[in-house]
């Protein structure tokens, strides 16, 4: 029978706590370096989401005018559910409003709960009874 024997001088080959700090430090100045750079798409592909309510929206109103003949103010007769907004808790950063309606015409309006690049102003969208999609404020 052989005797155990301890390999206890044995070297592993890894890395140093020094060499994983300097990858880490490294790491994290291309993020900061970067994420300047990467603020205005973000912002843009989150105003999609607006676009896609805004959409929405436009659909019901249209069916709506269909029905009656005018168009509505009221969210609640069109059948529309805001999602729940980012500051209750959801998902949706932008809240859904009709600022004018009548039997010509809807406007509506998207604005956003989220400063997303932190310059202090909000993004904003429109949508007309002709399904014109403007941004009316950039953020």
């Amino acid at each position: 029978m052989k005797p155990k024997t301890l390999i206890i001088n044995r070297k592993i080959k890894a890395f140093t706590l020094e060499e994983l700090l300097v990858v880490l430090v490294i790491i994290g100045i291309l993020i900061l370096i970067a994420i300047p750079v990467l603020m205005p798409l973000i912002s843009k592909a989150k105003s999609t989401e607006a676009q896609m309510q805004l959409g929405h929206v436009y659909t019901l109103e249209k069916n709506y005018f269909y029905m009656y003949s005018r168009y509505t103010t009221d969210l609640d007769l069109l059948g529309y559910e805001q999602p729940q907004l980012v500051p209750d808790g959801g998902n949706a950063n932008y809240r859904i409003e009709i600022i004018e309606a009548d039997e010509k015409g809807f406007r509506a309006k998207a604005t956003a709960l989220v400063d997303f690049d932190g310059d202090g102003t909000y993004n904003a969208w429109e949508i007309d009874q002709d399904k014109q999609l403007v941004e009316v404020t950039k953020d």
